[in-house]
Parts: C-alpha cells; sequence; structure tokens
C-alpha cells in the first residue's frame, strides 16, 4: 500500500480550543481497507494516555470517524472523538495533569496499517487553553494565590472564582476555558500551592472573602455579583461562601458535599467541624484500591449536623451536577438533601443535574476519563467511578449548563 497516497486530515485546523470538537479523516486508502486510528499524549507530569479504535474503509478509500463505528479498540460505534475522551493512561491511577496553559496539550494521531501495523500516515492536534489576547496574571496579593484570566476585548465582563479539589492545589484547564467564554475567571489555590500550607489546621472563610474583594476590584469585572464554580472538596467551601459571604450571584456545586469534610471551615466566630468519616465502611475492591463512596455518614443526623453548611442563608441560585455512579462519596445524596433544605426554606433557584453512569472527576469536555486515583484526604488510590462513553458525554452536557447558567445569572443579570 503506498502510504505516500494516505493523508490523515484534523479539521477544521490542527489547532483548536481544548474543549472543542475536530474532525478526523484518512482519505488515500484501498477501499474496504482495514486501518488503525491511535492517540497519545504526554502530560506536564510526564504520564502517557493513549487511544486506539479500528476502522474500515468505505468504497472511496475514506475513514471519516463523524460517520465510520470503530470496529473495536478503546471504544465501539460512530464516536467523532471517541480517539479523545478514550484516551486511557498508561501508568494506572493516573489523572491527566496540565500545569502550564501558556502551552498546548499536543495529541498525536496515527494511522497504522490493520494487518501490520505499519504507520501511514500522521498529524498532530495541539488542543490549547487561551485565545490571543488573553491574559494570565499570577496573583500573590495579600494572603491570596491564584491565577487570573482576563479575556480579550471591551470589559467589562462577569466575574468568576474558580475552586478545585482538595489535592488539586492549582489547577488553570478549566478556568482559562471558561475565561475564553467572556469572563474574567480566578483561580484560586487554597492548599498546599507556593505558600500556603499543605496540611492546614483550618480553613478560614474570610480567605475567600478577600479573594471575592480582589476579583471585584478589578478594573475587568462587571460586579457586583460573583459566581463560584467548585469540584469535590471546594463544593463545601463554595457552599459556605454562598451562605456566609454577600456579593455571590451564581454558585455552581459539582459532585461536592452538602456538609464540611476534612478540615474545619472558620468564619468570624464561626467553626464547622469536619463530618467525621466510618472507617469500616470503606471497601477493598476486586483490584486491591479503595472504594470510600459510604465513608462520609449523613451529616442530617442530629449528632452530625454542626458540619452541615448552612445552605438555607444563601440568596444566590444554585448548580448542582452529580454523577451517580460518583465513588468518591454519595454525591447525589448531598444535592439532594442540600436542595431539600433550600425548598423546605422557600427557595426555589437551583438545578440539580444528575449524570448516569459518569465518575467523580467532571471535567471540560474531552478530558480522559479517571476511574481511580491518588486520593489527596486519604492518602491511597481510591476509585472515583464512572464508564468512558458516559462521563464523556456528562461533561459534554454539563460544560454547556455551567456556561448558560453563568451567562443567565451574572451577564443577564441586570437585564
Amino acid at each position: 500500500m503506498a502510504s505516500s497516497q494516505i493523508r490523515l486530515k484534523i479539521l477544521p485546523s490542527v489547532r483548536c480550543l481544548f474543549d472543542k470538537p475536530v474532525q478526523l479523516k484518512v482519505e488515500g486508502l484501498p477501499p474496504h481497507k482495514q486501518v488503525e486510528l491511535t492517540s497519545k499524549l504526554v502530560d506536564d507530569r510526564g504520564a502517557m494516555f493513549k487511544a486506539s479504535a479500528l476502522f474500515k474503509a468505505d468504497d472511496t478509500g475514506l475513514v471519516d470517524l463523524c460517520r465510520a463505528p470503530s470496529l473495536g479498540g478503546s471504544y465501539s460505534g460512530v464516536e467523532p472523538m471517541g480517539l479523545f475522551w478514550a484516551m486511557a493512561p498508561e501508568t494506572a491511577h493516573s489523572k491527566l495533569l496540565k500545569k502550564n496553559v501558556l502551552s498546548p496539550t499536543v495529541v498525536e494521531i496515527e494511522a497504522l496499517c490493520g494487518e501490520r501495523g505499519e504507520r501511514l500516515a500522521s498529524e498532530t492536534n495541539e488542543r490549547g487553553y487561551m485565545t490571543e489576547g488573553m491574559k494570565r496574571v499570577p496573583v500573590e496579593e495579600g494572603q491570596i494565590r491564584g491565577v487570573l484570566f482576563v479575556p480579550q476585548g471591551k470589559g467589562p465582563f462577569p466575574g468568576i472564582v474558580d475552586l478545585y479539589t482538595y489535592g488539586g492545589r492549582l489547577t488553570e484547564p478549566r478556568a482559562s476555558l471558561l475565561a475564553n467564554k467572556g469572563f474574567v475567571v480566578l483561580a484560586l489555590a487554597y492548599i498546599g500551592y507556593k505558600d500556603l500550607p499543605k496540611k492546614p489546621q483550618k480553613l478560614d472563610l474570610e480567605y475567600f472573602e478577600e479573594a471575592l474583594t480582589f476579583l471585584r476590584k478589578q478594573p475587568e469585572v462587571k460586579g457586583p455579583g460573583i459566581g463560584i464554580i467548585s469540584i469535590s472538596h471546594s463544593g463545601a467551601v463554595a457552599l459556605a461562601m454562598a451562605s456566609f459571604l454577600s456579593g455571590i450571584s451564581a454558585t455552581v456545586c459539582i459532585n461536592g458535599c452538602s456538609a464540611n469534610v476534612v478540615i474545619p471551615l472558620h468564619y468570624k466566630d464561626t467553626v464547622l467541624p469536619p463530618l467525621q468519616p466510618i472507617t469500616e465502611n470503606i471497601k477493598v475492591t476486586d483490584s486491591g484500591i479503595l472504594n470510600v463512596r459510604n465513608a462520609l455518614p449523613d451529616p442530617y443526623l442530629e449528632k452530625n449536623r454542626a458540619s452541615l453548611i448552612p445552605i438555607e442563608r444563601a440568596s444566590c441560585p444554585f448548580l448542582f451536577a452529580v454523577s451517580e455512579d460518583d465513588r468518591n462519596w454519595n454525591s447525589s445524596f448531598f444535592a439532594e438533601q442540600a436542595a431539600a433544605t433550600l425548598r423546605s426554606h422557600g427557595k426555589q433557584h437551583f438545578e440539580v443535574v444528575t449524570y448516569p453512569k459518569a465518575g467523580h472527576f467532571l471535567e471540560v469536555p474531552y478530558m480522559p476519563h479517571c476511574p481511580s486515583g491518588l486520593h489527596g484526604a486519604v492518602g491511597s488510590e481510591v476509585a472515583f467511578g464512572g464508564e468512558p462513553k458516559a462521563h464523556a458525554e456528562a461533561q459534554l452536557d454539563l460544560w454547556e449548563r455551567v456556561q448558560e447558567f453563568f451567562e443567565s445569572h451574572l451577564r443577564r443579570e441586570d437585564a
């Protein structure tokens, strides 16, 4: 087979933003020829992620992933972006790490002869995080540590604080991609970043209040209301911010807990102790990692209520996103109980969106699924749950919902 005649195309361009889809095509194959497509990337930690799929060329020698089904490999069926979301780490329990969003994530795509495995064609997709003209500003002001993303164009823009996980320190991909949509986003660290303690004895809500004040004072930020997006451990922090602090107009809580966990949370004279896990509820899976889904007790029992976030005090709208197969904890239960609390206090400005078969880390679109990994608080590998295809679909749906939620409550709030 003359590989010089075979071309692998990435459309509309080999360069795009990370959250954008591309069309993959292989042209010039013999009719009905079987071809294997592979994808590979190396993250900022050096971990390699790979996927592969088998295809059969049509009558004209074309394989178009928008129409051609995968006949086997990392996924099956017609999935135009399957080679991206189906990538899995070569080393088990690895989560894709992107520290530096100034450079793109580079995905190598190869077309291989289905029988002999020889390379027929290759191309590289550069999946970036920042549009031209966007500003990335490291923040070390007062106590607060983070990175501010300011979109290009005539402001002012709505402001959002982006909080990540207990073990995530500072993560920029979601914040930078959200800023591309016309928001000023502060990716705010609160544990183990720069001079912030790795194992703090307490979390002071005043720190997050200072961050809100900082963001609100930026000349590019349209006030007065600020949005918050959170995931996992930071979900409870976000709920506490909305409950105790003023000037918050919209809060997104992704697979969070409705009670304080891990570290005591302080605000002025109020202290919310962490909900204490029940160690005998932690199970070992068949693969030898931990299942901690049921480790936390019911925070709504009288003996645990001191840890509950008093969400009834909040006045902003909420978007709760929950994965039914979240193995980190029972996020569905926590979101439903938080919604019930709001409802019982006459508050209706909330939505609970549930994703069956999705796992704990609902990230930006096309981010590879992370079914297990090192848990920052537990200190061991745990299951995070989810099935790759359902998880990918959930990430795509949630990303659109998050944008619409913030558009509605931050940009249009004055309309």
